[in-house]
């Protein structure tokens, strides 16, 4: 089992900057992938950004490269999302997703992802 909670969500004018936070208990951190997703309203959970369990790899969906980064600490079981250079678009529900099969490989499938937080809100204004 894993837990996952998410944090830092809020509100920020069109060309600013949000970090988010997803704490993680429940399993040894370092064996899993994780990633963020999220989710606009009317809109299908999309892919944000995923990271090897060491840290050492990271992807990107194209819509957020070069503007958010992803990285984890493994000594504080928790992954973060920096966003900079926020767009209106980039409004959305924002979820941590872990994968906790041995031999995974980070991928942008929704349904590869076994545990799920709750969801931090980032709305961006123009």
């Amino acid at each position: 089992q894993v837990q996952l909670v998410e944090s830092g969500g809020g509100l920020v004018q069109a060309g600013g900057s949000l970090r988010l936070s997803c704490a993680a208990s429940g399993r040894t951190f370092r064996t899993y992938i994780v990633a963020w997703f999220r989710q606009a309203p009317g809109k299908e959970r999309e892919f944000v950004a995923a990271i090897s369990r060491s840290g050492g790899g990271t992807w990107y969906a194209d819509s957020v490269k070069g503007r958010f980064t992803i990285s984890r600490d493994n000594t504080k079981n928790t992954i973060y999302l920096q966003m900079n250079s926020l767009k209106p678009e980039d409004t959305a529900v924002y979820y941590c997703g872990a994968d906790i099969a041995p031999g995974a490989i980070p991928t942008m499938e929704m349904r590869a992802y076994d545990y799920w937080g709750q969801g931090t809100q980032v709305t961006v204004s123009s």
